[in-house]
C-alpha cells in the first residue's frame, strides 16, 4: 500500500476529503498530515478522523532537518500539499524528487506565485473579468506554482460571480478531482 503524508496550513478540508478517500481503499492510505499552524483546523480535523498530525515551526521545517527526518521516518510515497502556504526548501525537494505535488485555486500559469493563494488568486479572476478559471495540480520544485503540471479542470466564471462564488466553485473541482488525481499520480 502506498503512503500519503499531507501538508496543511488552514482549515484541512483537501486534507479530509482525501483521508476520507483512500480511508478504505487498498491502493493508499494518509499516514499523517503537517501543518505549519499550530492552530490550524486541519489537527482538530485529524483527530476526529484518527489520523496522525503534528504542527511544526519554519526551523524545524527549512532551518533544520527536522521536518525531513519525520518524513524520511515515514517514508511516503507521496507528498501532497493541500492548502500549504510556505515555499518548500530545496534540501526536502531533492530527498523527495517528484513525489511532491500541489493543488493550487488557479489555471496556471496564470494567477501563481507568492502571494497568490485562495481569496487573492479569487478577487483577481473577478477583478480582471475572466471568463474562465478552474484548478491545477502540479509537481512542486523550486519556486511557487512553476512545478510540471499533472491535470487542469476548469470552470465558468459569470460576470456576476463574487470572490465568493469563485471560491466556491474551486471547491467542488478540488472535492471531485483531487483525490482521483492523487490515486493516479501513485500508480504512475
Amino acid at each position: 500500500m502506498k503512503r500519503i503524508v499531507i501538508f496543511a496550513s488552514g482549515s484541512g478540508t483537501n486534507a479530509e476529503n482525501l483521508i476520507k478517500f483512500f480511508h478504505n481503499r487498498e491502493t493508499a492510505s494518509v499516514i499523517q498530515v503537517l501543518t505549519n499552524n499550530p492552530y490550524a483546523k486541519v489537527l482538530e480535523r485529524c483527530k476526529n478522523l484518527n489520523v496522525s498530525a503534528l504542527s511544526f515551526n519554519r526551523v524545524a521545517f527549512s532551518k533544520s532537518e527536522d521536518v525531513l527526518n519525520i518524513l524520511k521516518s515515514t517514508k511516503p510515497d507521496l507528498i501532497v500539499l493541500a492548502g500549504f502556504l510556505w515555499k518548500f526548501p530545496e534540501f526536502i525537494l531533492k530527498e523527495f524528487s517528484n513525489k511532491v505535488i500541489n493543488i493550487h485555486p488557479a489555471l496556471l500559469p496564470k494567477y501563481g506565485g507568492k502571494g497568490m493563494y485562495g481569496m487573492h488568486v479569487h478577487k483577481a479572476v473577478v477583478a480582471n473579468k475572466e471568463s474562465e478559471t478552474g484548478i491545477t495540480i502540479h509537481y512542486v520544485n523550486e519556486n511557487y506554482d512553476e512545478g510540471a503540471i499533472i491535470f487542469q479542470a476548469k470552470c465558468i466564471v459569470l460576470p456576476s460571480d463574487t470572490s465568493e462564488d469563485v471560491a466556491s466553485k474551486i471547491h467542488k473541482l478540488e472535492m471531485e478531482h483531487f483525490p482521483k488525481v492523487v490515486e493516479k499520480t501513485l500508480s504512475e
